[in-house]
């Protein structure tokens, strides 16, 4: 049986809100995700940007609805971004690992949001030999993935 973690990558459509300028995880999220064919929107404010396709400032300004939105954001940010979700009525959100906050767990909960947190999503869209592949394995023989 699925995880929550492995069944938030059975949606169609995200958004994916990071600093893809300046970081490595958002930008490896969203490459992923569009190899795999999903539906993928960067959310980006500090670059109109990504990969050569435009980069949004916020998630009212996207140009379609998303099923999931993954936040790899300085944690201050997160629970900004999870009540933008909410408001966009965004049911599905994943927090990067170590990003969550009470406060956004707090509004997850309130709206009915279903929230991954505790791991890095580019250890579920990642395959073959590498080092996440080995944090998966680690996560699997710890119960949490």
């Amino acid at each position: 049986m699925a995880s929550n973690h492995e069944t938030f990558f059975q949606l169609g459509s995200f958004a994916l809100v990071g600093r893809s300028a300046t970081k490595p995880f958002p930008i490896l999220s969203y490459r992923r995700l569009k190899k795999l064919g999903k539906t993928v929107y960067a959310v980006d404010p500090s670059t109109s940007e990504i990969d050569g396709d435009p980069s949004f400032a916020d998630l009212n300004s996207l140009p379609g609805t998303v099923e999931g939105l993954i936040i790899e954001t300085p944690k201050q940010e997160t629970a900004d971004w999870v009540a933008q979700a909410a408001d966009a009525g965004i049911k599905d959100v994943w927090i990067h690992m170590a990003h969550d906050t009470p406060e956004a767990v707090a509004t997850a909960r309130e709206h009915g949001i279903n929230l991954r947190t505790g791991t890095c999503a580019v250890m579920y869209l990642k395959p073959g030999l590498t080092y996440h592949s080995i944090h998966k394995l680690i996560m699997k023989a710890l119960g949490k993935y």
